[in-house]
């Protein structure tokens, strides 16, 4: 295979996610709805063969795997993005010009936290020192969406969702949502 396909596992629900709190690298458990959701997840996975299993450093994202493949390969450049001084707020007590940032993906830079151009390097630090082949990795909303939305398609996925992309070409290959919705769509 002489192109990087990545598999993108949302991690299941927190209880930041479920309460639209920002939990970028906040070490958080996931909830009983989290564990199903990262359990019904493993269907969409069996019979697939990958060249490498990967997760975020996060509880929630290991957790995610281990119920949904097993036991992972973990690297914190696979983080969500640390929202700094901005970490466990309310989504709805922001800052109008934060959310409007957040909602575009464009110019986000909490202060004390991170920009997106630099979580862009970060991640893409990660995948460029992955082989070709296919790989799957259990990460988080802002990860999806910034590599998402380089292979032209935008918007935040449900916690538990599977999306696929073809770096190589960059196209996005589907999206399988989780059939254990959670209350919010939110990203943490």
């Amino acid at each position: 295979m002489d192109t990087l396909e990545i598999w993108l596992v949302r991690h299941g629900e927190t209880t930041a996610s479920r309460d639209g709190i920002l939990a970028g690298w906040a070490d958080l458990p996931l909830t009983e709805r989290g564990e199903e959701q990262a359990r019904s997840v493993a269907p969409a996975l069996a019979g697939e063969s990958f060249h490498g299993v990967w997760s975020s450093d996060l509880v929630r994202a290991v957790t995610t795997a281990r119920l949904a493949r097993g036991e992972p390969r973990t690297d914190a450049r696979l983080r969500e993005i640390n929202f700094g001084v901005l970490e466990g707020h309310a989504w709805q007590t922001l800052d109008p010009a934060y959310k409007q940032a957040f909602i575009e993906f464009n110019g986000f830079h909490p202060p004390g936290g991170e920009s997106l151009a630099e979580v862009r390097t970060r991640v893409l630090a990660f995948l460029a020192e992955l082989p070709f082949g296919r790989h799957l990795l259990f990460t988080h909303g802002g990860v999806i969406r910034l590599l998402t939305r380089d292979a032209g398609h935008d918007g935040f996925q449900p916690t538990g969702t599977v999306v696929g992309l073809d770096l190589t070409n960059r196209r996005f290959l589907f999206e399988r949502t989780c059939p254990i919705p959670s209350p919010l769509a939110f990203t943490e």
